[in-house]
């Protein structure tokens, strides 16, 4: 079975977020950065662990992040989730 399958049953879904951070050398600008990841939901770990590196080792402030989350909750039945954080 392949590591996906194996994290869907153990709850996980599918979560992509759309990140916007200003640019360090133009903070008017926003730039936006994709990131996908299999995550829990509501809490996102993996999500929050990532913009916790970004905070700490990234140039480039973060502004907000949308998010998209997708789980299986049957053969053929999936959940949305979706949201934002607004970090500025």
């Amino acid at each position: 079975m392949n590591q996906d399958m194996e994290l869907m049953l153990k709850g996980y879904g599918l979560t992509t977020a759309q990140i916007l951070y200003r640019l360090p050398d133009h903070p008017t600008l926003l730039q936006t950065y994709i990131w996908q990841h299999y995550d829990l939901a509501p809490d996102f770990p993996e999500m929050r662990t990532f913009l916790q590196f970004w905070q700490e080792k990234l140039d480039g402030p973060l502004h907000s992040v949308r998010y998209v989350h997708k789980k299986m909750i049957a053969a053929n039945e999936w959940r949305a989730l979706k949201g934002e954080f607004i970090l500025h």
